[in-house]
């Protein structure tokens, strides 16, 4: 393991957290490791000398440092620092001036500082010491690869849980900022999307593409997992797309917890990537512990996955929609090409026969809405399949398809 070469930026709003700043750059210090604070405080003057400070990371707001500096209002200062600490890190990385990133900070630091960590690429050291970290940290994190520690304790002073707490911290950037990620992995790059029960078929394809040369990056389909894939495709780190298990349409079109979010599958079709898609999944909504299923949806066919996750079959009227809301976006990017698989036989391991969620009408009612819905063409191809999606010869027409496609 290497020495850090680059130093660790503490970030922190110096008006209320510079004590603890200061304490995790000593600590990060005693262990050989240089260390520098940022100041991104909004309203009341430091409480200590940072090494860069607020003023500079201001100046690299969009319309200068007084879109940040001059407001009075606390959310729109946080929002404004938030979107210069974001290019002022952009810049630094670009120029190789610091090798991690930790912030502190209770929500509205947290909010500050974790936005603009997203924007650092995917595997460089960022940790966020938070209040919130114990809660959902969707809205913080987004879909980067952000650690977050919880601090037990408030943000406020330094005592003999919150002291813990921080030299920990130092501790996990120091190390993940010593480890050398090493040679970059040249080949080519497949993002895929996969459920527990469309398992069979991914690892059936990922096993033949990984044995073709491929670099298989599986996304697990629950919102972000799909947006995370995205963003990948939007950072143009991914060749060709595998859209195996859709399922998030269904929790966007009937309100589960897993929503696709309005803006899936548009930044692949912008992109014109290699594309094939299917229907995994798409039997089911998903909620959280069954105590917390909207009172709406009383009466309807529930499998409990685990403690934590409750499936809802869909029915014919919500297979219609989620097939609508489909083919608006295939139809909304004509000149973009897609071949969609039908598995005839079920599209998950719930939905074969003698199995919780069997419902060939539901089914069926799905196929035909997308056939009578999506526009195909010479490169926009439909193409049923009379097998179950977790079936080998589905997975083995997919990789026809694939063949087809030129992704290999």
């Amino acid at each position: 393991m290497s020495a850090v070469a680059a130093p660790i930026y503490v970030v922190a709003c110096f008006d209320t957290k510079a004590v603890e700043a200061c304490f995790l750059a000593e600590t990060l210090r005693a262990e050989g490791v240089s260390a520098v604070l940022v100041d991104v405080g909004t309203l009341s003057a430091p409480l200590a000398a940072p090494d860069i400070d607020r003023s500079t990371v201001a100046a690299h707001h969009p319309k200068g440092a007084g879109a940040v500096i001059d407001h009075q209002d606390r959310g729109k200062a946080i929002t404004a620092m938030s979107e210069a600490l974001r290019e002022f890190l952009i810049e630094a990385h670009r120029s190789g001036s610091f090798s991690g990133v930790i912030g502190l900070g209770g929500t509205g630091g947290t909010a500050l500082i974790a936005s603009a960590m997203r924007a650092l690429p995917i595997g460089f050291p960022k940790l966020m010491v938070s209040t919130v970290a114990s809660g959902d940290t969707s809205s913080y994190i987004g879909t980067s690869d952000i650690t977050m520690m919880f601090s037990v304790v408030d943000v406020a002073g330094l005592n003999r849980v919150s002291r813990k707490i921080y030299k920990n911290a130092a501790a996990a950037i120091a190390g993940m900022s010593r480890v050398k990620t090493g040679v970059v992995d040249s080949r080519p790059a497949i993002g895929m999307t996969m459920f527990g029960v469309t398992t069979p078929c991914v690892t059936h394809v990922r096993q033949y593409l990984e044995g073709m040369g491929y670099d298989c990056l599986v996304f697990h389909a629950t919102g972000i997992g799909g947006r995370a894939m995205e963003e990948l495709v939007s950072s143009d780190l991914l060749g060709a797309v595998l859209d195996i298990t859709t399922t998030e349409v269904a929790d966007e079109v009937v309100g589960g917890v897993f929503p696709a979010g309005p803006a899936r599958f548009d930044v692949i079709l912008e992109k014109r990537l290699p594309y094939i898609l299917s229907l995994g999944a798409l039997d089911m909504v998903n909620f959280g512990p069954v105590n917390t299923v909207p009172p709406a949806f009383a009466g309807r066919k529930f499998h409990v996955h685990n403690s934590s996750v409750t499936l809802m079959r869909t029915t014919v009227d919500e297979n219609v929609a989620c097939a609508a809301w489909i083919a608006r976006k295939l139809n909304a990017h004509p000149e973009s090409g897609f071949t969609l698989l039908i598995p005839e036989g079920g599209v998950s391991e719930l939905d074969k026969p003698g199995n919780p969620f069997f419902d060939p009408e539901a089914d069926q009612a799905l196929f035909r809405e997308l056939e009578r819905a999506v526009r195909t063409g010479k490169a926009r191809r439909i193409v049923r399949v009379p097998f179950h999606i977790n079936d080998p010869a589905f997975a083995e027409a997919m990789q026809r398809e694939i063949a087809q496609l030129q992704i290999l």
